[in-house]
């Protein structure tokens, strides 16, 4: 797998790894909506192509797109321009090869973890046997194999979100499109369900666009590091993780750890002037 950054010259233009062996791509993707008598450009123009089995992570400032460019692979928000890809089929709506986590665990209080993790199976008319396997399997995945008769209630902020992620690998999705899912966790858990993911990961090498505002999460989780700009929104540059599988606490505490790090951080903070956000109709 072949991978590049952006120009940093040019915030606007991107590229990314061979199309040809994409599972998930953004082609010149853009999204406008009005305010007043303009137009506000949430994003503009951002093209990415994301490996299949690839982990990748987007780091960038409140209103850059992140969740915008998440939502369109989700099929839940629509391009004003450019298209976006699965397999080099168009995204046209929300389906079961992509499941979306997002920061709030969206979880029905009044059924168990099992009952919730199957929810989408039921919905699938997925018969009652391979249901409960499939469904048992990921519970074991995440760690939950001693909770599954248990309402969230009785669960912690991190079980919780075990549970929503268990869920969405229930349906067997191909992509994993997760909205800065540790974003309410306390620093500890944080950590913790970050290994969790990575070993989950390592498992099942699902593909996965995972959204961050925490530039560690970022470099910790992805084989690369895509950083966005804000208005408009759009890919600054894209940098490459050098780091091996399994991550472990040492590399995190790693010199190398650090340089990618700050390299990051720099790119987040240390922005050039944006463009204008909003033209006139």
């Amino acid at each position: 797998m072949s991978t590049a950054q952006s120009n940093p010259t040019d915030p606007t233009s991107t590229t990314s790894s061979t199309s040809s062996t994409s599972k998930l791509s953004f082609r010149a993707v853009g999204r406008t909506y009005p305010v007043g008598d303009g137009l506000f450009t949430a994003l503009g123009n951002v093209s990415l192509d994301i490996a299949d089995g690839e982990f990748v992570t987007v780091v960038g400032p409140s209103g850059c797109g992140k969740s915008t460019l998440l939502g369109m692979a989700a099929g839940l928000v629509e391009p004003t321009s450019g298209r976006v890809l699965l397999d080099g089929v168009p995204v046209t709506g929300p389906g079961p090869d992509r499941g979306v986590i997002f920061q709030q665990y969206a979880l029905f209080p009044w059924l168990t973890v099992r009952r919730n993790v199957e929810f989408g199976l039921r919905l699938a008319a997925v018969p009652a046997a391979e249901r409960r396997r499939r469904a048992q399997y990921a519970i074991d995945l995440v760690g939950l194999t001693d909770f599954a008769d248990a309402l969230p209630k009785t669960l912690s902020g991190g079980m919780r979100q075990r549970c929503a992620i268990a869920r969405a690998y229930a349906v067997d999705p191909q992509v994993l499109l997760m909205d800065e899912p540790f974003g309410a966790l306390d620093a500890l858990t944080r950590v913790q369900l970050q290994n969790q993911l990575l070993d989950t990961w390592s498992r099942e090498r699902r593909t996965v666009l995972f959204i961050t505002h925490d530039v560690d999460e970022a470099v910790y989780l992805a084989r690369r590091v895509v950083v966005m700009a804000a208005r408009p929104g759009r890919i600054d540059r894209i940098v490459d993780v050098d780091l091996p599988y399994p991550r472990t606490e040492e590399i995190r505490l790693s010199a190398d750890f650090g340089r990618i790090r700050n390299e990051v951080w720099h790119a987040v903070y240390h922005q050039p002037p944006a463009t204008p956000a909003t033209r006139a109709t």
